[in-house]
């Protein structure tokens, strides 16, 4: 408008009201202006915000009815390939023209959706698309609560006299995304890694009393894992690629835009934001250089870690190794007597036997008078000996039979471990060659749904 003025409306947006706010009909017709009053600028955009259904960003999934969704891209000049994008992992920017050239458009893309917590889909997403015609933006967006979707489009409301670029609105979003949070979680990270630093290799760089208590080695572990997740949210490189983008972006903004409407404040308003990309490229760039610091002192704490276990590790299997050896020695000795006293019984029990039955009634063995002994003393040394001696012999040839036999089974069982381990060996590799594995094959896409709730709102705004 010549004097400057702006305007701007934030409405509910029911499911009955949305054609009419895309025609711009009954209530949301456009106010009429006075003799050489036009509209030199203006944004319209169907917000979405604090979207709370678990699968609002699921691959394959929408927040509006088939009819609405498709009469809202086409009305808006919306890019089609953001049906196509609803999958894409990571934060992806994308820009381009369309292909009208009685009336060119500039469509955008920018999102990042990929995060699941607790089964619920995080995340944001916008599709602008930019009329180089009439210099209005229009535009569909929508964010969870854990997103600033909120924060930048009150950021936007605050720029009235800045809505004439169609990058705007992503740059606003990006710097939202790479505030000093970013910063201070990294900072956060490296403090944590400085007291496992501490506790696991003695490195004193932190104050006694910001130290672990205890040396656990289990909570070392899970606080070295935790602390490498931290140090890699939102990973520099590829918020170093979107920057790129949107400077490509840029550049086909300024290639297309109307001469009249490429003045001064334009030209000051586009080279504050290619200074603001340049600003976050050189952060993200010492970001990278940071991040890989630290990673690299979590893997030297991790393989310190590792080793004192295995150290500890080496000292059980030692002690055991000690206790086995003494169970041993123990049985050997309980084997030693048990066969000692197994031969003892073999030697003395025939004798005393024989001589149990030589004294029953049944033999006559009575002592002549004027003598001591038996004249036929000698029967039972007769008999005693070589019986003694077959059942001596008998023993000893059973114990060395005994321990063959065990000698033999204890090679057979060897051999049979090994022929298991060849053929488990050979049935994996059989399974494996012969097994078609389709990582996530079977699976059935989501079918489009509608929400059980109406969070969305328009929002409209010209100059």
């Amino acid at each position: 408008m010549p004097d400057g003025t702006s305007t701007c409306e934030d409405h509910p947006l029911t499911f009955d009201e949305f054609e009419n706010f895309l025609d711009r009909r009954g209530a949301f017709e456009p106010p009429k202006l006075g003799d050489g009053v036009q509209v030199r600028e203006g944004i319209r955009l169907v917000v979405q915000r604090d979207a709370e259904h678990n699968d609002t960003f699921s691959p394959n999934f929408i927040s509006l009815s088939q009819e609405h969704y498709r009469s809202m891209v086409r009305k808006m000049r919306l890019p089609f390939r953001a049906i196509e994008g609803g999958s894409i992992v990571g934060p992806a920017f994308w820009c381009e023209y369309d292909h009208d050239e009685d009336d060119r458009h500039l469509q955008i893309i920018f999102r990042k959706s990929d995060v699941r917590k607790k089964g619920k889909t995080r995340g944001w997403e916008i599709m602008l698309s930019y009329s180089f015609r009439t210099a209005v933006t229009t535009g569909f967006v929508k964010g969870t609560e854990s997103s600033d979707i909120t924060e930048a489009i009150t950021h936007l409301v605050n720029c009235r006299s800045e809505i004439g670029h169609p990058m705007l609105l992503p740059v606003i979003i990006l710097s939202h995304d790479l505030s000093a949070k970013l910063d201070i979680r990294q900072r956060e990270a490296r403090a944590w890694l400085r007291r496992l630093e501490n506790a696991i290799t003695m490195r004193d760089e932190i104050d006694e009393k910001e130290g672990y208590t205890e040396f656990d080695v289990d909570g070392f572990n899970r606080d070295l894992v935790e602390c490498h997740s931290r140090v890699l949210w939102k990973r520099p490189q590829a918020y170093q690629e979107i920057i790129k983008d949107m400077k490509a972006a840029m550049e086909k903004f300024t290639a297309c835009v109307e001469p009249e409407r490429n003045d001064k404040k334009m030209k000051a308003l586009h080279g504050s934001m290619i200074s603001r990309l340049e600003f976050y490229r050189v952060k993200l760039n010492g970001q990278e250089h940071y991040i890989y610091t630290t990673l690299e002192r979590l893997n030297v704490q991790r393989q310190a870690l590792y080793n004192i276990i295995s150290q500890r590790e080496s000292k059980l299997n030692l002690e055991m190794a000690v206790q086995q050896r003494r169970l041993a020695h123990a049985n050997k000795r309980d084997t030693t007597a048990m066969k000692t006293i197994s031969l003892l019984g073999a030697i003395f029990l025939p004798g005393t036997l024989l001589s149990s039955i030589f004294s029953m009634t049944f033999f006559n063995f009575d002592v002549p008078e004027n003598t001591e002994v038996s004249q036929e003393l000698w029967i039972y040394f007769a008999v005693t000996i070589p019986l003694t001696l077959a059942i001596v012999g008998m023993w000893w040839f059973l114990d060395r039979r005994r321990e063959a036999i065990y000698a033999r089974e204890d090679a057979r069982i060897e051999e049979d471990i090994q022929q298991m381990e060849t053929e488990i060996l050979a049935i994996m590799r059989k399974k494996t060659m012969s097994k078609a594995a389709t990582w996530g094959s079977g699976n059935k896409s989501p079918t489009l749904t509608k929400p059980h709730h109406n969070p969305f709102h328009s929002f409209e705004k010209q100059c």
